[in-house]
């Protein structure tokens, strides 16, 4: 039997979170023609991982302006209210400010529920194949070849459209062929180790609670059911052969004790799992400029990740999507590839004020909570206490957070208070000494002969801060990938010459005055 060929106005690859928004939200915008959006998922059974379980209050905002807050009922979802952080047995409470709230849930229900959203939008195919490849012609991607699942015949599937969205998550199969040399690589920082706690008590009732440990990653714990608590720890590579054990050894011995016993119990049970925590900036797209491909773009976590940390990944791609479609609802026809790569220009920077602000945190946040020098240490510490502060040095850092507040100025300032603090808590501030084996740990507050030490380290650790913070807001700023040197080269030599030619200018200037 022959392959099946059918047209459509727009292919969407992944009905997970981002393609599923994205077809309902294409779907639902008013034209003089509706579109015909096929939306290709390879399994319509319930996924079932270990992160993409937390809504921050922004990311609710951004799925009301979708028409998909209903999304959230029916699946045994969780209110959250705020976070608290202990190290410890000390606890600091770090409430959403009043009137907001996030959402938790088992993330195979909601995404169920999205995928329901999406087929009962006007125009929405869902189809259950296997994308095996993009199909292009002169240099544009014109549609995808697949596979269907559970097909009587061969199941080979061709289908064509204008316009192709690749939304196949952290581990794309199609990111460096729509990128080509313009590709940015993911990095992993790191791995959560996901299991569910039965019952579990946590500080706050309807917070996400993060553990700071000394010998470890932070862990993250948060409810997404009646029942169920999931708790996620950081572990750095290489990961530890006998998972189990570690984390007995080494993590639950520094949780709060009211959850000890849930952790043990259910790592006794087993079915630990694990997950990359990968960085990966976005680079524009749009065009040929630079070698990515016509008729086609990525969007979710196929374009850009950040540290799972701060829960913030569902909340920068529902935001992405409104932006998109307003974005898309002023280009009349698909087939207009200027039109679609001058609206992905605008896109790329008009998410940024939300994007940024979550990128840049989820790592920064993750420095410093999963410090492993002294002087990310002494940050650790200083974001503690500034936490402990109350008012501003709440209310700020966690409407960051909950992408309330959409801004890397504000972030920047509250992130450079932390640090600046956190000397201040170094010079001030009494610690834990202990005095050699057999004798009781004392607080001994820094004393006048060691200001000279203190002052030189002072500096190491706002440098420290510096190079935590500065390379990330580079990486929001720059549009290209850092493994592009054709990129580079034009952009030094676009934006470069310039400014030389007028340093150049200004000193000769500058010479004849004197």
């Amino acid at each position: 039997m022959p392959n099946s060929k059918t047209s459509y106005d727009v292919i969407i690859i992944g009905a997970g979170v981002a393609g599923c928004s994205l077809a309902h939200a294409l779907a639902s915008t008013p034209r003089k023609e509706p579109l015909r959006i096929a939306l290709v998922e390879r399994s319509l059974e319930e996924p079932d991982r270990i992160v993409g379980e937390l809504l921050q209050p922004g990311g609710v905002m951004s799925l009301q302006q979708l028409g998909l807050e209903h999304c959230l009922e029916e699946i045994d979802s969780i209110p959250v209210y705020g976070y608290c952080v202990t190290e410890k047995e000390k606890i600091v409470h770090i409430p959403y400010p009043a009137g907001h709230k996030g959402r938790s849930f088992h993330h195979g229900k909601f995404i169920t529920n999205l995928r329901n959203a999406a087929k009962k939008a006007k125009g929405v195919d869902v189809i259950e194949a296997t994308v095996n490849d993009l199909i292009e012609s002169d240099q544009r991607i014109i549609g995808v070849a697949a596979t269907k699942k559970n097909a009587t015949d061969n199941g080979k599937i061709s289908l064509y459209a204008h316009l192709v969205i690749v939304a196949d998550g952290c581990f794309s199969n199609f990111r460096t062929k729509v990128m080509g040399p313009r590709v940015c690589n993911p990095v992993t920082k790191s791995y959560f180790v996901g299991v569910i706690l039965n019952d579990a008590t946590l500080p706050y009732q309807y917070h996400g609670t993060v553990c700071l440990t000394e010998s470890a990653g932070p862990v993250l714990l948060y409810q997404i059911g009646t029942h169920d608590t999931r708790m996620l720890v950081d572990v750095k590579a290489p990961v530890p052969s006998d998972l189990k054990s570690y984390i007995l050894e080494k993590v639950v011995p520094q949780l709060p004790s009211a959850l000890r016993t849930s952790v043990t119990e259910a790592l006794q049970e087993g079915n630990l799992r694990k997950m990359p925590n990968s960085f990966l900036p976005s680079v524009m797209q749009g065009g040929n400029e630079f070698g990515t491909k016509e008729g086609v773009f990525l969007v979710g976590d196929a374009w850009n990740m950040r540290h799972p940390l701060t829960g913030g990944g569902m909340t920068v791609a529902f935001n992405d999507i409104v932006i998109l479609r307003d974005i898309l609802a002023q280009v009349g026809d698909f087939s207009h590839w200027d039109e679609i790569r001058e609206g992905l220009r605008r896109w790329h920077w008009d998410r940024k004020s939300l994007a940024s602000t979550v990128n840049i945190l989820s790592v920064a946040l993750y420095d410093l909570f999963g410090a492993n020098d002294d002087n990310l240490e002494v940050l650790r510490t200083g974001c503690f206490k500034y936490f402990e502060l109350g008012g501003e040095c709440v209310n700020g850092p966690v409407s960051l957070l909950a992408a309330i507040i959409q801004s890397p100025a504000t972030l920047f300032y509250h992130f450079f208070s932390v640090a600046f603090y956190s000397i201040w808590v170094m010079f001030t501030h009494p610690r834990l000494l202990e005095r050699g084996p057999g004798s009781k740990p004392r607080l001994i507050a820094p004393r006048l002969a060691q200001y000279p030490f203190l002052f030189v380290k002072a500096i190491i650790v706002i440098w420290t801060a510096i190079l935590v913070f500065v390379p990330l807001l580079w990486t929001e700023i720059r549009w290209w990938s850092p493994d592009d040197k054709n990129a580079r080269a034009t952009v030094l030599f676009r934006y470069g010459m310039p400014v030389a030619a007028l340093a150049t200018v200004a000193f000769g200037a500058f010479r004849l005055t004197i």
